[in-house]
């Protein structure tokens, strides 16, 4: 199945190749679940905060279908 993911702030760290916000598109086994598609592309899970699915707030055990968007956040701070 063909998904599209972003990752936004400190996690484009771990894919210079993309400006953040940036999509990748990419082909992921039937059955992936967030997590599975972060680690595949070399993101640690432990350095994400929050996940969107189809602009959803999710977790990263959530089920992925085909044509799912895909946003990863770190933990975000400010004043």
């Amino acid at each position: 199945m063909r998904i599209e993911l972003r990752v936004f702030a400190t996690l484009t760290k771990y894919r210079p190749d993309l400006a953040g916000g940036e999509p990748l598109k990419i082909e992921v086994p039937d059955g992936s679940t967030v997590e599975d598609v972060l680690a595949g592309i070399g993101v640690p899970t432990r350095e994400v905060k929050v996940v969107m699915v189809n602009g959803q707030q999710a977790d990263l055990r959530w089920p992925l279908r085909d044509g799912d968007r895909v946003g990863a956040f770190p933990p975000v701070a400010g004043g």
